[in-house]
């Protein structure tokens, strides 16, 4: 079921504000790394949480971590909040009746939306900018 997603159109919620070019200068990867180091990551998956307890407060939520099949329908918003700061787990949320699904994974530094509806990106894209984080769509092969 989750699988079907990955073959569709996706967007990530991510700390730059669009895609590094493949053969741009700069550091990215000692950037991603410094974002990886314990005491930025926590601020980061603090960021990613606000916005997906905020997203909480208008969808169904069907919460998937590592192999899990069956999920969590609609979490405790404090056990929603623990995984994904503690990182331990890739995480496969299901939005709403199962019409978008958001991926996190144990050391991602974005969120991957992936087949949201024009009304749910948008408030994604509302709810990422209020914690000063940014949404765009990757080149796509």
């Amino acid at each position: 079921m989750i699988e079907a997603f990955f073959e569709k159109e996706y967007w990530v919620v991510d700390f730059l504000p669009k895609q590094v070019p493949e053969k741009g200068g700069g550091e990215f990867f000692s950037v991603e790394h410094y974002y990886l180091e314990p005491s930025h990551y926590a601020v980061l998956r603090e960021q990613f949480s606000d916005i997906l307890l905020k997203l909480y407060c208008y969808y169904d939520l069907r919460l998937f971590m590592d192999d899990d099949t069956e999920g969590i329908f609609n979490p405790d918003p404090e056990l929603l909040a623990s995984h994904i700061m503690d990182n331990q787990h890739n995480l496969c949320i299901l939005i709403g009746a199962s019409k978008a699904l958001i991926t996190l994974g144990r050391d991602g530094t974005n969120l991957t939306v992936y087949a949201p509806s024009e009304d749910l990106l948008e408030l994604i894209r509302m709810l990422a900018g209020a914690v000063g984080l940014f949404v765009w769509k990757p080149r796509q092969v």
